[in-house]
């Protein structure tokens, strides 16, 4: 389980924004972040894969203890059991795929994960080639592949499939189901496209200034 607890002070183009949110996560649950622009959501997933420090609370998970104000504790990103994808597919264009996968590796650790992911993801056949040759879906297959290199507790999902065609979308929906699923993940999802979260989510948690108005099954939000 993941217990988020947190406050922050954000300022935005319309001022302080104050987020307090107090949400517990249960293993295999994949839980859509839902709400306007500037409600917050990017910043919370920013905050549980410590690249943004939060002013007081805790994030707890499996047990372990990520961040206590309390009691002076911040583990730093690389220590943390996430994966996280953004919008943009953050590779390294002088490598080739199987290298980009093979960098996210934590020191030390066998690469027989890599070649695993290349099955389940059908990428072996790209493995050797360079991000400047792939479409922008096949891009966006290897960021979420290297996301599971390091075979998170928590995936983290910044609307990652917001610049593709709904053709694409469709099938790396399919994908993160896959992962989700295979890999017994927690994940959390940012999104604003209602299909894509009924498709995708068992349970949605509406943002509005800051705090959580609604924690929902996906249906509930077209009722």
């Amino acid at each position: 389980m993941m217990k988020i607890n947190l406050t922050h002070t954000l300022i935005g183009a319309d001022g302080p924004l104050h987020l307090n949110i107090d949400v517990d996560i249960h293993d295999g649950e994949l839980v859509s972040l839902y709400g306007p622009t500037g409600s917050g959501k990017s910043s919370i997933l920013r905050m549980i894969a410590g690249l943004m420090k939060p002013d007081d609370g805790t994030i707890e998970v499996d047990r372990a203890m990520w961040y206590s104000k309390s009691n002076r504790l911040f583990t730093k990103p690389q220590y943390r059991h996430v994966g996280i994808v953004f919008q943009d597919y953050s590779l390294f264009p002088n490598m080739t795929v199987r290298e980009n996968l093979t960098f996210a590796l934590p020191q030390g650790e066998p690469t027989r994960i890599v070649d695993e992911l290349l099955d389940i993801t059908e990428l072996k056949n790209l493995q050797h080639k360079k991000p400047h040759l792939l479409s922008g879906g096949q891009k966006q297959r290897i960021a979420l592949t290297r996301a599971l290199v390091r075979k998170p507790r928590v995936l983290l999902l910044d609307e990652p499939l917001s610049a593709l065609d709904s053709e694409m979308r469709a099938k790396l929906q399919d994908y993160i189901l896959k992962f989700h699923a295979e890999f017994k993940l927690k994940t959390i999802l940012v999104s604003h496209d209602l299909p894509e979260i009924m498709k995708l989510s068992n349970r949605v948690l509406v943002l509005e200034g800051g705090r959580i108005i609604k924690d929902c099954p996906p249906r509930a939000l077209i009722a």
